[in-house]
This record gives C-alpha cells, structure tokens and sequence, in this order.
C-alpha cells in the first residue's frame, strides 16, 4: 500500500492548510505531511489571496491525487465512512455542505483583514465594516447550528467538515481578539482545545519564517 501525504505549507499562516490536515486527522488515516516553503511561488500566491494554489493542501491516498480542501473532505468520507465526516441524516448533511461551501467560496472581506496568524495577539483590533459583516454572518450560521444540532459542534455531538472547515476562523477570532456571544466563545474555546488543533498551534509557533506582508501592524 502506498503511503498517504498531505502537502500542506505554512501553519501558522496557511488556512487552507488547516482544513485540510484538520480531515485528515478527523479520518483517522495515518500520514505524512510533505511541507511546502513559503518561498515557493504557489504557497505564497496561496497565503497571499493572490491565486487560489492547487498545491496546497493536496492529499496522496493509494496513487490517488486530490487537491482543493472540499475535495479532500469529500474523499475522506468516502474512504473512512465510519470517522463520521459528514452526518448521516440527509438534511442534516445537506446542511453541512452548504455552510462548508459558504466558507470555502465566501468571507472575502474577513480573510483580507483578518488573515490567519496564530502568532499573533491582536488586543483591541478594529474590525471595520465589510469584514464586521462577515463575522456576523458567520455568528449567524453557528448560532442557527447550535439552536438546530444542540452543540457543542456545528452538527452536533461530534466534529464533522463543518468544523473543520470554521476552525480557522476561531484562530482569527482568538488573534484578533473579536468580540463574541458567550455561546460562541465556548464553541471557538472547545476547537482551540482538541489535541489536533493543539498540535498545529505548536507547530505554528515553531515557525521560524515570517512572512511580512501579512503582519498586520497598529
């Protein structure tokens, strides 16, 4: 059997990544991350939200390629249908879908002003209007799931893509300390504490590179 990979760039800065590895680790495959440098000109297009990278996150499973972050996510449910990626009742699981794809296409304004930096501590940050929209925006999709689904994930009692698909966007709101409902920090604190998630905020950390253009300064 060949090996699984995930080619993944930066942890600190990369989103995309985040997803990606964050199903992969849901999935319960076992695999090796293949890191790409921030140097290379397609992971800093990528980082940058200049291009949409094709290169990052890619997952290898049996010589099968897959590349863009829903496409994994799909790929996973069907080779380890029993981690519970997607839900099983059929409207609950179209539901999932949509607010994956909302995230995956959306927040444009959010991911500009607010890009993913796990090492940053952003204290009193002003979030100005297009990007305030979409912070309620996403406000709204979790409160409407945890009013439908109960908590205290997205879907449920367990973590499915939706999770991981927002859990870049609990970083955002820990670094740059975006005000919340007490139901929704709860939320944004239980994703921070899964181990998977501890992990890549060590490794993040660990980074030694810094990539300028998306150090936001005040």
């Amino acid at each position: 059997m060949k090996k699984t990979t995930l080619t993944i760039s930066s942890k600190n800065y990369s989103s995309w990544s985040l997803r990606g590895w964050l199903m992969l680790k849901m999935s319960g495959l076992p695999f090796e991350e293949v890191v790409v440098s921030p140097d290379s000109a397609s992971a800093r297009a990528e980082l940058l939200l200049l291009s949409p990278s094709m290169l990052v996150p890619c997952l290898h499973h049996n010589g099968v390629e897959v590349w863009d972050t829903l496409a994994i996510g799909e790929y996973l449910n069907e080779v380890a249908p029993k981690a519970g990626l997607l839900p099983t009742n059929i409207v609950q699981r179209a539901h999932c879908r949509a607010i994956c794809g909302e995230m995956h296409s959306g927040f444009a304004a959010l991911r500009a002003s607010l890009p993913m930096n796990i090492k940053a501590n952003f204290k009193g940050f002003k979030v100005w209007g297009k990007a305030q929209s979409d912070i309620d925006r996403i406000v709204d999709i979790w409160s409407d799931c945890f009013k439908r689904y109960g908590g205290p994930y997205l879907m449920g009692k367990t973590p499915t893509l939706a999770d991981a698909m927002f859990a870049p966007v609990c970083s955002r709101f820990l670094s740059y300390d975006v005000k919340l409902s007490a139901e929704c920090a709860s939320y944004v604190k239980l994703i921070l504490s899964h181990n998977a998630m501890k992990e890549w905020i060590r490794d993040a950390k660990a980074e030694p590179e810094d990539i300028v253009e998306l150090e936001v300064e005040f």
